[in-house]
């Protein structure tokens, strides 16, 4: 009996312990958010992640690194300053700022248009109708739209209007849908657009114009006039180019498709427009390449085809917006359909030389944007750790007897010596409770900082494709 009733009175001593731990626990940190701090703390530092936290590395938890297929390592290969990298714009929907999206021919732009007039979190969404294929994009509380875009505003500078166009067009545009009040206000113009790996976006051009695609319409508008015939001739005879095969595609030297998407984004007002004897074909295309290089780079934002998932994190990152749902790599394109002879790809590419450097180029500011904007996220969230702790550290010192009060006792009347005498003693006191305590739990906290930042480090090395 006395055995039973001795192991009986130490269960019920460790039952009130783990009682009285509980009560002291919901003193000190009274919320969860600093108990589960604690728990992600002890995960991380076990060689886990929290529940609810994402996953930053190149795991399969990762949506950004599961989208690329076959990783590698990613080696930037051009040097790019903080501005270049560091994209994020004050775009203010509710004053006068406006986004531009230059659509370029088969790299996406549809799908992207798309997500821009129906899956985008706002206060006053855009309204979209069954059977229209325009949508009112307007701001809250005003008629005036903050989008220029296909699916908002039409074809208003043109069918595929490229940068020249598009950057002489729009301003003068939208100062005529305003009043004459509004017209003094100056408005932000934010320019973006979506590239495609040159192949895959020739071949995909290709298989559209087989199928009776002219693009007739667009206009071709450079320095307030239309390119001449002799300037801009024909493919073809007839009304359009349906049936043409590929070999009759990549053979017309006058093609459009050639070098695409360096075209548009060049300012085509450096070599004259059209009219190709100002310049040999060589010069000409290098100064349209370092100006679409220029006007991609200083865009406030671009995105690639191949990389779904990164684009939507890049606009939801430059522009404080959210979208709906989340964006799905397909690869199921009819260009990814055509089996194609690598002869024939090398040709391809060959005839796209410029596009090819172009989207290189462009490839590599995209990956940095991301991996620079990923690094300044989880810093961020490193900051937020940090302040939680030394709130939740605000909170445990007293439990440590750092300030802890004293219940006053009966003295001798204090005289002006002695009272200087007692607060020095007061002081030191202080000091060395406070030193052996604070010692020991900076420690500790010292420990989960460079947890962290190892942490951190290890998250950064990234694998791209």
């Amino acid at each position: 009996m006395d055995e039973k009733s001795y192991y009986s009175r130490l269960l019920i001593a460790l039952l009130m312990v783990l009682c009285f731990g509980v009560i002291v626990l919901q003193y000190v940190c009274p919320t969860s958010d600093c108990q589960l701090l604690h728990l992600a703390s002890l995960s991380s530092r076990l060689g886990s992640r929290a529940p609810g936290d994402r996953m930053n590395g190149a795991g399969a938890g990762d949506p950004y690194s599961s989208e690329d297929g076959a990783l590698v390592r990613f080696v930037p290969r051009f040097n790019f300053t903080t501005k270049d990298l560091n994209r994020a714009v004050d775009f203010n929907i509710k004053g006068n700022d406006v986004i531009v999206f230059l659509h370029i021919q088969k790299t996406g732009g549809t799908t992207f248009g798309r997500h821009l007039v129906r899956n985008i979190q706002l206060e006053r969404p855009c309204e979209c109708h069954a059977g229209q294929k325009k949508c009112t994009c307007y701001r809250p509380g005003k008629r005036d739209t903050w989008l220029f875009s296909r699916f908002s505003t039409g074809w208003s500078c043109g069918l595929h209007a490229d940068w020249t166009e598009l950057t002489n067009c729009v301003p003068s545009f939208m100062s005529n849908r305003e009043s004459q009040e509004r017209r003094r206000t100056p408005r932000n113009y934010y320019y973006i657009t979506i590239l495609r790996d040159p192949v895959w976006r020739y071949l995909s051009e290709w298989r559209h114009v087989q199928r009776g695609a002219t693009w007739k319409a667009s206009k071709h508008m450079c320095d307030g006039r239309l390119p001449t015939l002799t300037e801009l001739p024909s493919c073809y005879n007839g009304d359009d180019w349906s049936g043409c095969s590929l070999e009759e595609f990549m053979a017309c030297p006058y093609n459009l498709a050639n070098n695409r998407q360096t075209r548009m984004l060049a300012d085509l007002s450096l070599v004259g427009c059209y009219n190709l004897s100002i310049m040999s074909e060589n010069q000409r295309w290098a100064v349209l390449l370092e100006s679409a290089k220029r006007n991609l780079r200083n865009m406030a934002f671009f995105g690639l085809t191949e990389y779904q998932r990164k684009t939507q994190y890049l606009f939801e990152h430059t522009f404080r917006l959210s979208f709906i749902a989340p964006f799905t790599q397909l690869n199921g394109t009819r260009a990814a359909s055509v089996e194609v002879e690598p002869e024939t790809q090398r040709r391809i590419r060959e005839l796209n030389q410029w596009d090819v450097e172009l989207y290189e180029y462009a490839r590599d500011l995209f990956l940095q944007r991301f991996q620079y904007a990923r690094q300044q996220e989880r810093r961020e969230a490193r900051q937020r750790r940090l302040q939680e702790r030394r709130k939740l550290r605000a909170k445990v010192k007293p439990w440590w007897g750092v300030t802890a009060v004293f219940k006053p006792t009966k003295e001798p009347p204090m005289t002006e010596q002695s009272l200087v005498f007692s607060e020095e003693k007061q002081a030191d006191v202080r000091q060395t409770l406070g030193s052996e305590t604070d010692g020991q739990i900076e420690d500790n906290w010292l420990e989960e900082d460079e947890s962290e930042t190892i942490l951190d480090y290890l998250e950064n090395v990234e694998q791209w494709r």
